[in-house]
């Protein structure tokens, strides 16, 4: 068990618990004490508000829960997909990779919880320039499942880890990596 839980990962759980408890926290205070569903929007500075809006659907509206069937549907699909990305975190070993998941388990965790309580998913940050909104209301698990999946891509993309266990070149003698006598394929 130990082998599974090393420092890394422990790290990333840690930042997936911050993260879905943080999300947990800002959306009772804007619904709370706020009042936000009430009031539906507060102007706060020139290019960001408060902005009450009810998800049920997934990313950009997709999918929409119309139902009590899709509801579950959608809790088990999201649940699922947390899950999976919980097992590839377990399976990372370099913190970059893991903490790219666990932003993206952590914002998972608050939307499925919001989705499990209401049946929607709660937005409220609303940017834009001028009456431009280049991003649809958010909240801090819809920024932090985005950052994640962004620094993954970008590690995929940009960033090539080798593996400590295969030589770069191949050892004196053996030009094409193969040991001395054995027939090539060709």
């Amino acid at each position: 068990m130990s082998a599974i839980l090393t420092r890394n990962r422990l790290i990333g759980l840690a930042l997936a618990a911050v993260i879905a408890a943080v999300d947990q926290a800002v959306k009772w205070y804007v619904i709370g004490p706020l009042a936000l569903r009430e009031v539906r929007h507060i102007d706060l500075l020139p290019f960001f508000d408060l902005t009450y809006t009810e998800n049920r659907g997934v990313s950009l509206g997709m999918l929409q829960a119309t139902d009590m069937e899709t509801r579950w549907l959608l809790v088990a699909m999201t649940a699922v997909i947390a899950l999976v990305v919980l097992v590839w975190m377990m399976r990372e070993k370099l913190l970059a990779d893991i903490l790219g998941l666990a932003l993206i388990l952590g914002g998972a965790i608050g939307n499925i919880r919001d989705r499990y309580d209401f049946g929607y998913v709660i937005d409220y940050a609303d940017f834009h320039i001028g009456t431009f909104r280049p991003f649809l209301i958010f909240n801090i698990a819809d920024a932090a499942i985005t950052i994640g999946v962004v620094i993954i891509l970008a590690r995929s993309l940009f960033v090539r880890d080798k593996d400590s266990h295969e030589p770069s070149v191949p050892p004196p003698g053996e030009p094409d990596g193969r040991p001395r006598g054995e027939p090539s394929d060709a």
